[in-house]
């Protein structure tokens, strides 16, 4: 697959079979994150590789209980309040069982943290795509950063003390085999020109 193909064709997958993927392939879309443009050229994305069933679980466990404490206001995101709610009715498996959990970390405090991180998590799903295996943005640990248990469970799983929780991503082979790729009408993200 040549890479706009791979760019435009590439879609959110929430359904995955329970079969890890080959640590090749893996670690191919890590590698690709890891060559992703960061500022100054500092390379401080901290990639964190989840694919221990029982610590998955108890990720999951453990984000259902925190967001369930958590009261819903009207200034917040809309994916938020959705995590929330579902926390709060149960079963809620923010990593949709995905055999595999990428997070990202990076310096507190770092102006282009977010940034940088959000340029190895883009380059992450494109390369998924291309070797054929589903991919999904997760961010619930990011928002769930500050939350001390989610901290420490974090802390224990290797973030370090100085770093903050950016985002995720889940990997897999998709449920139905391929990853579904049909192309999405652009209806927003306005262009314009000068």
């Amino acid at each position: 697959m040549e890479a706009i193909e791979a760019i435009l064709t590439r879609r959110s997958t929430r359904r995955y079979s329970s079969e890890i993927p080959e640590r090749e392939l893996i670690e191919k879309v890590i590698e690709a994150g890891r060559f992703a443009p960061s500022g100054s050229n500092t390379q401080s994305t901290h990639f964190m590789v989840f694919t221990d069933k029982d610590i998955l679980t108890k990720m999951a466990e453990l984000v259902q209980n925190e967001f369930s404490k958590m009261e819903i206001t009207e200034d917040m995101y809309v994916s938020l309040k959705g995590s929330i709610n579902a926390s709060k009715r149960g079963g809620y498996v923010f990593h949709y069982g995905a055999p595999v959990f990428i997070v990202t970390a990076n310096k507190k405090g770092y102006g282009n943290a977010m940034a940088d991180s959000a340029c190895a998590l883009e380059n992450m799903m494109i390369a998924a795509n291309a070797l054929d295996l589903g991919s999904c943005w997760i961010n619930q640990l990011h928002w769930l950063d500050e939350n001390e248990a989610v901290h420490a469970f974090m802390i224990e799983h290797g973030l370090k003390e100085d770093e903050t929780i950016t985002g995720g991503l889940i990997l897999g082979y998709a449920a139905e085999g391929i990853p579904e790729r049909t192309m999405i009408e652009r209806k927003g993200n306005p262009v314009t020109w000068d």
